[in-house]
């Protein structure tokens, strides 16, 4: 990449989906001398909005060992979807965790009364005794704040609507609250209270939101997507992935209404490989992490 999208779109995508948003990133920027962290806007949904909190706090995204300096940079991201991954271990039920990353993205799109009904739903559900505090209690620790550059997509639980954080006229809360609701898998853990509401995973609307990033002419939007290059048979694999690209597809359209330019940019076959379905895995990371970094180097030198 030889020059600095102005809006950064961060989607979900469990363990994995973190791990690989690092890693390509990373590799983009190593490829092409650029540095995320300047960026003009951050739209983070689920795992995205850790990756992209962590660049608004100055953070560089994490690299692999192989990575030239990997090992001795100080300023850079660590794994911190521990809290999401441990909860889901506590679950004993492997396919539980595949449900909690994919479940919400086939929600948010099939729901045909919309806000109305996915809020029936949601309400629906058995409140799950995890929380995670434990992620809410580490973001806290890395300084980033609603600077007017992060925006992290979530959902009202109550109501089914989309509530961006950091955006104008967004209700009042700490990245932290933010991001820990955006990773909110509402089968997985219980709401997260911000004010006198709950809220839920940002994947329950959409995998990507990028709709919500502040657009116009000749805005430059790159946008990666984690579940856009899902690997599996299972007819269940198969569904999601469509969502996820046509939901991709969608907001990219909208997006280039507005006169924006848009790169989307999803998991290579190396990457879908390593990542396989069980996105709440951390055992196959550093595998992702790898793959993902060399899938970056590709791009960076590329654009």
């Amino acid at each position: 990449m030889r020059s600095l999208p102005d809006i950064l779109v961060l989607g979900g995508g469990g363990v994995l989906g973190e791990a690989w948003m690092m890693g390509v990133l990373a590799g983009m920027e190593d490829a092409g001398r650029v540095d995320f962290r300047n960026s003009e806007y951050f739209i983070g949904t689920s795992a995205g909005s850790i990756v992209a909190a962590h660049l608004v706090a100055g953070k560089r995204p994490r690299r692999p060992p192989s990575a030239g300096g990997a090992r001795r940079d100080p300023q850079a991201a660590g794994p911190e979807t521990v809290g999401l991954a441990r909860v889901a271990a506590r679950t004993g039920d492997w396919a539980l965790a595949i449900a909690s990353t994919f479940a919400p993205l086939a929600l948010g799109m099939a729901a045909p009364g919309g806000a109305l009904m996915r809020a029936t739903l949601l309400r629906r559900l058995p409140r799950p005794p995890g929380t995670l505090d434990s992620l809410r209690t580490h973001m806290d620790t890395l300084g980033a704040r609603f600077d007017g550059r992060l925006r992290v997509a979530t959902v009202d639980r109550n109501t089914g609507r989309r509530v961006v954080f950091g955006s104008p006229n967004a209700p009042r809360a700490t990245v932290a609250e933010a991001v820990a609701a955006s990773c909110c898998v509402p089968w997985l853990f219980a709401p997260v209270v911000i004010g006198d509401r709950e809220y839920v995973d940002g994947g329950v609307w959409s995998p990507t939101n990028a709709d919500a990033a502040p657009a116009g002419p000749g805005t430059h939007i790159l946008c990666l997507n984690p579940t856009g290059s899902l690997s599996g048979s299972a007819d269940a694999i198969g569904l999601f992935r469509r969502i996820s690209r046509t939901a991709a597809t969608v907001e990219t359209l909208a997006l280039r209404r507005r006169g924006a330019q848009v790169d989307v940019v999803r998991p290579s076959p190396e990457s879908a490989s390593a990542m396989g379905i069980n996105l709440m895995d951390r055992g196959p990371a550093a595998r992702v992490l790898e793959a993902a970094y060399e899938q970056g180097l590709e791009l960076g030198s590329e654009r």
